[in-house]
């Protein structure tokens, strides 16, 4: 039988370097951190050979004390904790005491400090774990540490290193981490003596960003903040394009920490949901400030792992701030990435012939309304086409959640494509006031028609306070129109140019107040019916249609079963099935928005969905996506011919839904080409 013994101290601190020193990048990272907790101001991490060789970390912090040297590198010893209860308010990146003692078993390590008060400063040198006596040395103030030979004494760990070129960039990520956190802090990092990062320090958060990844990058991220006493939440996030397939480029910083937490990922993701593609995640920069006593870090030896209290707030507080600062950002893809910053920035969705448009009327009588038709007639007969008096959109739900009515007077449009559903003809919200045809005498809705004593109206008078603005018009002609030209606002807007044009039956060109915008008709009619069929479907409102004769539809046997097993979700989506036994299915009804569309072609689309799935989908998950194909198969497709009408219709649309710089698969469904982008190309700069 074993006999159980004490193990030395030379095991457990080998022991703990095989938990805490994975590589030269761990070492970098723990006495890093250890110059931060000493209040240093300027941080220089030198290499050899990928680290291997040599790591030397040299600071200006407060320095140790002579007497306090052979404590330094003992096992579990620290200036940092004084009470059991300073670990549930840790307030310092460092505090187990294992770092110093754990390095210097498996190196030949070297340690010289000066607090800032000495004149001269001490020496201590560990060889694997054996340290020597402490002795004088001259050294600034600040400490400066030397790692050589790391591992020398641990073959079996050695040989698990890789090339030196992969350690370097594992010790960059490292280093890029703790510089992130810390823009104050002068830090440098050298590799054999050449010089990889010299990061001065700066107020400006997104300068420490754009040394390190760059100024397109940089300056196209988009600030957020809130705060949720004592939860305090800011940094960057970038525009949906800059994606990465890996989520290496997610930055979280607690405290000043650098952490890793798959709860705040999956908010990150959730709050992009729509707006990138899949197997896409989103770049991030953020920190999060809270009281130490509200979150956990002593989880797990590295210190990147933590535990808050409250975890369900932060994530709430995250997905929340990112999504409504999405809502007020326009994320239209911009081609210019000088241009990129400042329209990332724009809270407005820039709209087409925004800057050439004139105000709409204003409801103080039919004067300011005939001057307005003289106007467009002018423009008419100059033949410059102008958008139409009104805009054509589908109802959308309200800032919670709920189907907006269709506006008082509104009247039922045509579909906008095929298997689109009909749509409401209404003003748009910067045109309050609506004109409706009435024959050859249109009235603005909402002004009575009157007819005043002729006795008290002059010339000029007289045109102003006619009973229609036909009246008005016609005595607005030029004086050299053709005889017997007859005109109405009515006639007026029949057949003119659209707003946009139509090219290869699926992008639609057209004018933004930065250049030129090309848009996806399929994606942007997806994006707005996705819009406007969760609304209805989580409110509960999505019209159906009850079959005559319920549809019977044959699957394997493992279909039927999928299909059967989410009826509950199909039924929110306006689609009822029961079983009629073996494969065969029962459909009795069908989303009214659908009707161009079969169940039976549906319903297998959404079989090999729920068959292809790796695991069971969650509920929410498995309703987006039915969602999602719903809105693709009845929105226009590439090569549908649209009308002046429908194409009009759509870009009306296109400021009155959410997110409709996206598809719900994440494709962008507008590209900006900026006039400055145009100018260059044309040799105008």
């Amino acid at each position: 039988m074993a006999r159980i013994r004490q193990l030395s101290s030379s095991v457990i601190n080998k022991i703990a370097a095989g938990e805490v020193i994975e590589r030269p990048a761990s070492v970098v990272k723990e006495l890093v951190e250890n110059s931060l907790d000493a209040g240093a101001t300027r941080i220089e991490v030198s290499l050899e050979q990928g680290g291997v060789d040599l790591v030397r970390i040299v600071d200006n912090g407060g320095g140790i004390a002579a007497e306090d040297l052979p404590l330094a590198i003992a096992s579990h010893a620290t200036s940092k904790l004084v009470t059991a209860d300073d670990l549930f308010r840790v307030q310092t990146l460092g505090f187990r005491g294992e770092a110093l003692a754990s390095i210097a078993e498996i190196s030949r390590f070297t340690l010289r400090s000066r607090p800032g008060a000495e004149t001269a400063g001490c020496e201590l040198a560990v060889v694997g774990g054996v340290a020597g006596e402490v002795a004088p040395c001259g050294c600034p103030p600040g400490t400066t540490i030397e790692v050589r030979d790391l591992f020398f004494n641990t073959p079996v760990r050695r040989k698990f290193l890789r090339s030196t070129q992969t350690e370097v960039g594992h010790v960059a990520e490292a280093f890029t981490r703790l510089a992130l956190a810390h823009p104050q802090v002068h830090f440098t990092l050298r590799h054999n003596s050449r010089v990889v990062h010299d990061l001065p320090p700066s107020a400006d958060w997104r300068d420490r960003i754009r040394l390190f990844f760059g100024a397109e990058l940089a300056d196209g991220l988009i600030w957020i903040e809130s705060e949720d006493a004592p939860i305090r939440l800011a940094g960057f996030v970038a525009h949906p394009s800059q994606s990465r397939p890996h989520a290496r480029m997610q930055y979280l910083f607690l405290n000043g920490r650098h952490i890793r937490d798959r709860s705040l990922q999956h908010a990150l993701g959730e709050a992009y949901r729509g707006l990138m593609l899949h197997g896409r995640y989103p770049i991030s920069f953020l920190c999060f400030d809270m009281p130490s006593e509200m979150v956990d870090v002593n989880v797990h030896p590295t210190k990147m792992e933590v535990r808050f209290q409250d975890g369900g707030r932060l994530y709430s507080q995250l997905l929340g701030t990112i999504r409504t600062k999405f809502l007020s950002t326009d994320l239209t893809h911009v081609l210019s990435p000088e241009r990129a910053a400042a329209h990332a920035s724009s809270a407005n969705i820039p709209q087409p012939h925004a800057a050439a448009a004139r105000p709409a009327p204003s409801p103080t009588g039919i004067e300011d309304l005939a001057a307005w038709a003289k106007g467009e007639l002018q423009t008419r007969l100059g033949g410059v086409a102008t958008p139409a008096p009104h805009a054509e959109f589908i109802p959308f739900p309200d800032g919670n959640g709920r189907s907006v009515p269709a506006p008082a007077g509104a009247a039922p449009f045509a579909n906008i494509g095929p298997g689109s559903r009909a749509t409401w003809q209404t003003p748009p919200a910067a045109a309050p006031l609506s004109l409706q045809p009435l024959n050859r005498t249109w009235q603005p809705i909402g002004v009575e028609e009157q007819t005043p004593d002729e006795s008290e109206l002059s010339n000029d008078a007289e045109m102003a306070a006619a009973p229609s603005l036909a009246a008005a018009l016609d005595r607005l002609l030029p004086e050299d129109a053709a005889p017997g030209a007859a005109f109405s606002v009515a006639s007026s807007f029949a057949g003119r140019p659209s707003a946009a044009v139509q090219i290869h039956n699926r992008y639609l060109v057209t004018e933004s107040a930065e250049g030129v915008l090309v848009i996806d008709q399929h994606a942007l009619h997806e994006r707005i019916l996705y819009e406007q069929f969760r609304a209805k479907a989580l409110a509960g409102a999505l019209e159906t249609q009850h079959l005559l004769v319920p549809e019977p539809l044959d699957f394997a046997p493992a279909e039927a079963a999928a299909v059967l097993a989410n009826a509950e979700v199909l039924a929110q989506l306006g689609i009822k099935v029961e079983p009629f036994g073996g494969g065969t299915v029962l459909v009795s009804s069908y989303p009214a928005m659908l009707k161009g569309v079969s169940p039976g072609q549906l319903l297998h689309d959404l079989v090999e969905l729920l068959l292809n799935e790796s695991r069971t989908p969650e509920r929410r998950d498995l309703l987006d996506e039915l969602l999602h194909m719903m809105s693709c198969k009845a929105a226009v497709k590439a090569g549908d011919r649209l009308t002046p009408e429908e194409i009009d219709a759509l870009l009306a649309q296109r400021h009155l839904a959410q997110d409709t710089h996206h598809c719900p698969h994440g494709r962008p469904t507008a590209l900006v080409f900026t006039r400055e982008d145009l100018d260059r190309q044309f040799k105008r700069t």
